[in-house]
């Protein structure tokens, strides 16, 4: 099973946005997250292409684009050809997500599919064989720093039960209340990756945060 960190830019200074991502690239992080909101999907609204743009130039990491949006196919394309390395949308979001799937894998980036807490890991069953990752909403999405809903592990060890019995080579991520707490606990339950903000931008150390998450 592998390990990876990808912290949530959502919970940086965007003050300081230059400091705050050069601490990253400095670290142990697989990836930077960067999740979209347009206030409608998720009732909160977070920032779109100039600033992940700005980000992208910035980033010495990876881009992992999570789209809280809805009808996210309108604008795959243009966050594709921004270079990003992870495209990940949510099943909630998508009439069509096998459609928005191929979209994505189309553009030569990595495709993920995002559930929320309230949407059962069996909804995945015909898709896994075409996904690179799930994303597990370990809270209900739209704003940080809330604490990891309890059934969190128990559905992440059925989606691994289904992504070894589909063949899947899908990495398992998990975003929201993810700390040192938890962290040893997802990674045994099967999860390759801890999306997490809070704990790592507003360590004093977000370099030795990042490492402290990966020995969990």
């Amino acid at each position: 099973m592998s390990r990876h960190i990808s912290p949530s830019i959502l919970a940086a200074d965007f003050s300081n946005l230059d400091k705050e991502i050069d601490r990253i690239n400095q670290s142990k992080a697989s990836w930077l997250h960067c999740d979209i909101m347009d206030g409608s999907y998720v009732p909160n609204i977070s920032f779109g292409f100039p600033v992940l743009e700005h980000i992208k130039k910035l980033s010495k990491k990876p881009l992992d684009v999570h789209l809280m949006i809805v009808k996210p196919e309108r604008y795959i394309d243009r966050f594709c050809d921004l270079g990003i390395d992870n495209l990940t949308v949510h099943i909630e979001a998508c009439l069509h997500l096998h459609r928005a799937v191929q979209q994505i894998k189309e553009k030569g980036v990595k495709a993920g599919v995002s559930l929320n807490p309230g949407t059962p890991v069996e909804s995945l069953t015909e898709i896994l064989g075409d996904l690179d990752f799930v994303l597990v909403m370990s809270v209900n999405p739209g704003f940080g720093g809330q604490k990891l809903i309890e059934n969190t592990f128990d559905k992440v060890v059925r989606l691994k039960q289904l992504i070894t019995a589909s063949k899947s080579h899908a990495l398992i991520q998990v975003d929201g209340g993810v700390d040192l707490s938890n962290a040893h606990k997802l990674f045994d339950c099967g999860v390759d990756v801890l999306i997490a903000g809070t704990e790592v931008f507003h360590a004093k150390d977000p370099v030795l945060a990042v490492e402290h998450l990966l020995n969990a």
